[in-house]
């Protein structure tokens, strides 16, 4: 039988009282022999049985007291009076500890994602209180280490598999200090606890490819999201969109993931009678009023109370929220179930018994890392930074380390979507074979040079045309990156770099694909050296063109609005480029377009490079009628 002790000089280097790191009680994971440190000295210095059943799991208690929220809305084309102010939430208050499911219910608008949000520390400007273990967390750091927040939206890479989708996560959220295996062993695991074995190896999917099935997809977010077993896990409608097997099946994952010593809140529309005997506590919203606390079990008998029984074989959540539609629809709204539930759970929390466990006195640092040492991983550890509330390793990994996974990352679903490469070479390709027969063996009569000028204008602004075709796919990853970097799983100079350095031979590919086929065929002047200087022209004009399709993606979240301003701003850079109209004709008003013109550099840089050719003659003026200085260039 597995025995541990708990001594603090034998897990802690630093001596004294100093709390181990978590770093330092990873390392003494194995099957049969886990440590045990309270934080004091003298604390659980004697043997525990890790099979008794006496110890029982680190206890949290999430509670929140009086939460009010209020957003003020503002109204189109009404600037002169003050914008007028909604109530979200209103004082509502409550709790759920490790190994209970609560959920949120609540007709639309009622308030149920503000509460998650703000329970998870996402809204600004909240009052009222909220604590873990009695010690306030929404203006502290660790929240985020602790807890994660699984949004509505199923926001992943559609070219990954299940495995490599939950692997990758691993590597973001987990310790640095624990090695391949074990994380390896952690998404197994995980892979079993979701319930998704026959889909482990299945990509995700998407509208071009056929992949896993909506709940299996559901269930992939939540384990993105609990890779690093969180102590609280917050969940935004995660049976949206799902049919009452796929629901039932989520929230079963999510009771496993309760049990497993976690904290589970999540916000539902109207479950169905098998999910509500799944969930432990219920909070009922109307108008981000709390008309309902309590159990499940308890709901008839407080409808009963109320006036309002439930009928044989009903739904009770169907009954109930049709109740709250119907009062909300009076003169009077809910307030009086509002009231009532006030007398209601001030009855309940009287005949309520304390709770008492071996834990009980420990402070909430000290709790998590007893968690810590009985298996909960937190993200973001590591040896060199103590666990406490203001001092939390905020990445789990080095720059220079997830530069590395997000390029892995990036190269491996770029290399499963080939027709996107492949739309972009024949695009380039067939927009140089164009040229080329339009733009045939240019001759050097100052008609030939003014064709050679319209061809460079044209072919450079085709670089960024074919850049465009990247917004949705910088789109969809705007979402994963805001997801991904909210919860510190990597930094923006990293995510960065990383696309910077898997970008390069992308469009270096494109760039000898179109300067082979334009610079003999055109009749461009120079030899190989001036070719190369071509390429890095072409080359430096994609690259900005990439960048530019990149920002307006991250600025604008919707695609068509997205295509419309790189559009047009591409098509103005083509006009105040230098080539439509020289650069002294332009207005002065105007002036500034053509210095932060995409176009301007890479037309100047080609025409520098073809003209500036000393063995090159070209006609002008005058001379086009005696032909005096055509022939001497003809005898060169």
């Amino acid at each position: 039988m597995p025995r541990v002790s708990a001594t603090s000089q034998e897990i802690s280097p630093h001596g004294g009282n100093e709390s181990p790191t978590l770093g330092e009680l990873l390392k003494h994971f194995d099957d049969g022999d886990r440590k045990i440190y309270s934080g004091e000295e003298a604390s659980f210095h004697h043997i525990l049985d890790l099979a008794s059943p006496e110890l029982l799991p680190v206890p949290f208690l999430l509670s929140f007291n009086n939460l009010s929220y209020d957003v003020k809305v503002r109204r189109r084309f009404n600037f002169s009076s003050p914008a007028p102010v909604k109530t979200l939430l209103d004082g509502v208050s409550g709790e759920a500890c490790n190994g209970d499911i609560l959920a949120v219910l609540g007709a639309s608008g009622a308030g149920k994602s503000t509460l998650i949000d703000a329970l998870a520390g996402r809204v600004s400007n909240l009052r009222g209180t909220v604590t873990l273990n009695g010690e306030k967390i929404l203006q502290t750091r660790l929240l985020k280490v602790i807890s994660a927040y699984v949004m509505q939206d199923d926001l992943l890479f559609p070219m990954l598999t299940v495995k490599e989708t939950l692997m990758f996560a691993s590597e973001f959220r987990l310790p640095r200090s624990l090695s391949k295996s074990k994380k390896t062993e952690r998404v197994e695991t995980l892979i079993d606890q979701l319930g998704l074995r026959n889909a482990a190896d299945t990509i995700i999917g998407d509208e071009g490819h056929r992949g896993v099935s909506g709940g299996e997809r559901r269930r992939v977010s939540i384990g993105i999201d609990i890779i690093h077993d969180p102590i609280v896990l917050f969940l935004d409608e995660p049976t949206s969109g799902l049919d009452s097997t796929n629901a039932f099946m989520v929230v079963q994952v999510l009771g496993r993931i309760a049990r497993s010593g976690s904290i589970v809140i999540m916000s539902m529309h109207q479950p169905s009678a098998r999910v509500i005997d799944l969930l432990d506590r219920l909070i009922i919203l109307s108008r981000g009023k709390s008309v309902f606390n309590g159990s499940p079990k308890t709901l008839p008998t407080f409808l009963s109370d109320f006036g309002h029984p439930v009928p044989d074989k009903e739904n009770i959540t169907e009954f109930t929220l049709d109740l709250v539609r119907k009062l909300e629809g009076s003169t009077e709204g809910a307030r009086e179930l509002v009231e009532f539930n006030e007398k209601w759970q001030h009855n309940q929390s009287a005949r309520a018994t304390p709770m008492t466990t071996p834990y009980q006195a420990l402070s909430l640092k000290e709790s998590i890392t007893a968690s810590v040492s009985r298996g909960k991983l937190v993200s973001g550890s590591s040896s060199s930074n103590p666990i406490s509330m203001d001092s939390v390793s905020s990445y789990a990994n080095s720059p220079l380390v997830e530069t590395f996974i997000l390029a892995k990352r990036y190269m491996k679903n770029w290399l499963r979507t080939p027709e996107l490469m492949g739309t972009r070479i024949a695009t380039v390709m067939v927009t140089g074979l164009l040229l080329a027969t339009v733009y045939w063996r240019l001759d050097n009569t100052p008609r030939g040079a003014q064709e050679r000028m319209s061809f460079v204008a044209y072919g450079m602004s085709t670089m960024f045309y074919v850049c465009a075709d990247s917004v949705p796919a910088f789109i969809q990853e705007r979402f994963i990156f805001l997801r991904e970097t909210t919860r510190n799983a990597y930094r923006t100079s990293s995510y960065v770099i990383s696309h910077s350095l898997v970008s390069l031979p992308q469009l270096l590919a494109l760039s000898i694909a179109f300067a082979a086929t334009t610079f003999w065929t055109v009749g461009l002047s120079g030899g190989l050296e001036s070719f190369f200087f071509y390429c890095l022209i072409i080359y430096a004009g994609f690259w900005s063109g990439s960048s530019f399709v990149t920002f307006v993606s991250g600025l604008v979240p919707n695609v068509m609005i997205s295509f419309m301003i790189t559009i047009a701003y591409l098509s103005y850079c083509l006009l105040m480029g230098g080539f439509y109209i020289n650069r002294d004709r332009i207005p002065i008003y105007w002036i500034w377009f053509h210095y932060i013109s995409l176009l301007k550099y890479p037309y100047e840089a080609v025409l520098i490079n073809e003209f500036d050719d000393p063995s090159r003659c070209f006609v002008r003026g005058v001379q086009v009628f005696d032909g005096t200085l055509w022939r001497k260039c003809l005898k060169r």
